[in-house]
């Protein structure tokens, strides 16, 4: 009898004996895994899921690339709240005619990004389903002070971004329409293209915060998100639950002046600002710990403005001199999940 190509050929006893080896031996096997806290640390919780056509699909993203991007989205969000990953649980949405090659790419990628940043596979679910979804959980830990929210933001804060925006988009772009990119310069292209295939969570922006802030500091003062959803969408999010305005400079975003090459800077200011896909960070904090954070992260963190008291987030224009009103950022100008002009990720 040949070996077995598809899941549906396995079955799902056998597709979950294969999966277990992607797992730590004595945590499987219950209904549940017991996992120890660190003493005086607290648990951080986080869900993200991504389907085949809004978030990947076969024209962009390999299986072993679509477990990565899956572990380094919920990763990103730990990063974000400061913690520290413990594990992971995978739930799998397949259709029986999935390769399974594809599968074991899949949970290869995982591992490597857990390999790279920490945590392990600690269990999970499977199901058919019409459509591929992977549905993942990750959990960390981190001391109570320490803990960041986006609802500390105070009025006269800078604005810090890590990384540049939009090269995810940008690499996106180039898998979907390579023709276009024939001007780009080799190194350019496999850059933007590893940010869409390859995010890198931002635990090392976290790190250089806690050296910012020193081992007696907590974080009270200090509001931050993931840019998953794009750069304007984590500052709108982050004024709205501060309850506080911004003012973004253009001048000041953290663009790829190679893409404002190609693309032009129209184009590369509103790939930065709702483009997503980026996995960078955004804090809101005191002028001084911005400017500390800044030296330490340098070309890799910029501060693109300042929360403002009017509840309004705006956009300065690039010339300082110049007569138009600033722009007004909204929510509708990104891409929102339910909304019937909204565009899935890779099919912009």
């Amino acid at each position: 009898m040949s070996d077995p190509s598809t899941i549906a050929e396995l079955g799902e006893l056998g597709l979950l004996q294969r999966l277990f080896r992607f797992c730590p031996g004595d945590v499987i096997g219950d209904d549940g895994a017991v996992i120890d806290l660190p003493p005086d640390q607290r648990l951080v919780v986080t869900t993200d899921v991504l389907v085949d056509g809004v978030h990947f699909s076969d024209r962009t993203t390999a299986p072993a690339d679509v477990g990565w991007r899956a572990v380094a989205a919920n990763l990103s969000d730990l990063a974000a709240m400061g913690a520290t990953p413990i594990g992971i649980t995978v739930g799998l949405s397949l259709p029986g005619h999935t390769p399974l090659d594809w599968v074991e790419e899949l949970y290869q990628g995982m591992a490597a990004c857990l390999i790279r940043w920490g945590g392990v596979v600690l269990g999970g679910d499977l199901c058919r389903a019409d459509t591929k979804s992977v549905a993942i959980t990750a959990l960390g830990s981190v001391l109570s002070e320490r803990a960041l929210y986006r609802h500390r933001a105070q009025p006269g804060q800078a604005i810090v971004a890590t990384g540049h925006h939009g090269l995810s988009r940008a690499g996106l772009e180039l898998l979907l329409h390579p023709e276009q990119g024939a001007e780009v310069a080799t190194a350019d292209r496999d850059r933007w293209i590893a940010a869409h295939q390859r995010p890198q969570p931002r635990f090392d922006a976290i790190a250089a915060l806690g050296q910012v802030l020193g081992d007696e500091a907590n974080t009270t003062a200090i509001a931050a998100m993931d840019s998953s959803d794009g750069l304007a969408n984590a500052v709108l999010h982050l004024c709205r639950a501060s309850e506080v305005g911004a003012m973004l400079r253009a001048s000041d975003l953290p663009i790829d002046p190679a893409v404002v090459g190609w693309v032009g800077r129209s184009q590369a200011i509103d790939w930065c600002l709702y483009g997503g896909e980026d996995f960078e960070l955004v804090l809101c904090l005191p002028w001084p710990e911005a400017e500390a954070l800044r030296a330490r992260l340098g070309q890799d963190c910029a501060i693109v403005g300042e929360t403002t008291s009017t509840r309004v987030v705006e956009l300065q224009p690039i010339d300082a001199t110049d007569a138009t009103a600033p722009l007004q950022l909204s929510f509708n100008q990104g891409f929102q999940h339910f909304t019937t002009d909204s565009q899935p990720a890779d099919q912009p």
